[in-house]
């Protein structure tokens, strides 16, 4: 729910962060590198996390620059202007963020060999995190309950539009060796392996200790201690942080101290129904 919003084809989108000519410029002008790494998620589902990730392992392990740098400049943010205007100047290999559905991607991307980590997390899980994220933030207006942006959420009518038609529009792509998709569940469970996957997929070869190193600074406490990570710098005219940290907590499950029963068996109605094709998929199926 936004306060000031415009749709581009359908998605709503902030109108205080974002702009129409700049979604329209990207799906259609914006020049995707062979070498580019592209970090996509429905909004809520872990971004930073994959974000610090990405940027240890390119470092080999080094926290330097993630303790020095923000990491909105290290990864800036595609559908971003500002963000934008850093990307047409940035030297190549580019690591970019992205909460673009598919069908507003870039369209160079599909002529390309860029790569594309996508991470996807328990819908449930994020619609707290949602919910939470939605007090501090000045473009998104603050919901009377969970019940209603519950309701918001199962109509599409949230920030980046249906999380459904996200999720199942990425995963379409599952196949193509330019792809991955890993859950925020697995990361949780196990960092390090899951380290170890994303660094296969990328080519990148680790030795234990610059894993190890990748693991340690990558963990929730060392970006929550974390300036550059932890939005501690975001100017206060967008973040609240009278209201709260926006790392708030980092883990799985914590919709159960949130939902009702009647809200979860809505919820898994509504889930059932849209994601049949996708039954088994994820790590909350089970």
């Amino acid at each position: 729910m936004l306060r000031h919003s415009f749709s581009h084809k359908g998605i709503p989108f902030p109108a205080e962060i974002y702009d129409p000519e700049t979604i329209d410029f990207v799906g259609n002008h914006f020049q995707v590198l062979d070498d580019d790494t592209f970090t996509v998620t429905y909004p809520k589902s872990g971004t930073n996390w994959m974000m610090e990730i990405l940027s240890l392992i390119w470092q080999q392990g080094d926290p330097s620059w993630c303790r020095s740098v923000p990491i909105w400049d290290r990864s800036p943010w595609l559908e971003s202007p500002n963000a934008l205007e850093k990307l047409k100047s940035a030297k190549p290999p580019r690591r970019i963020s992205s909460h673009l559905p598919i069908q507003l991607f870039p369209k160079s991307f599909w002529g390309s060999k860029a790569k594309v980590i996508y991470t996807v997390r328990n819908p449930k899980d994020l619609l707290v995190s949602l919910y939470h994220f939605s007090k501090l933030m000045s473009f998104l207006e603050e919901p009377e309950s969970l019940e209603e942006l519950l309701g918001a959420f199962l109509q599409g009518e949230v920030l980046y539009g249906s999380w459904f038609d996200h999720v199942k529009g990425w995963l379409g792509l599952r196949g193509r060796e330019n792809f991955f998709c890993i859950s925020y569940e697995e990361l949780q469970e196990d960092l390090r392996g899951s380290v170890g996957r994303i660094c296969r997929f990328l080519g990148k070869d680790l030795s234990d200790a610059a894993l190890a190193s990748v693991v340690q600074n990558a963990s929730f406490q060392a970006m929550r201690d974390n300036p550059m990570a932890n939005f501690s710098l975001m100017p206060d005219n967008i973040l609240d942080k009278s209201k709260g940290s926006f790392l708030r907590k980092g883990v799985v499950g914590d919709w159960k101290n949130h939902f009702t029963v009647a809200q979860s068996e809505r919820f898994g109605r509504a889930y059932r129904e849209r994601m049949q094709d996708l039954a088994g998929t994820f790590p909350w199926d089970e």
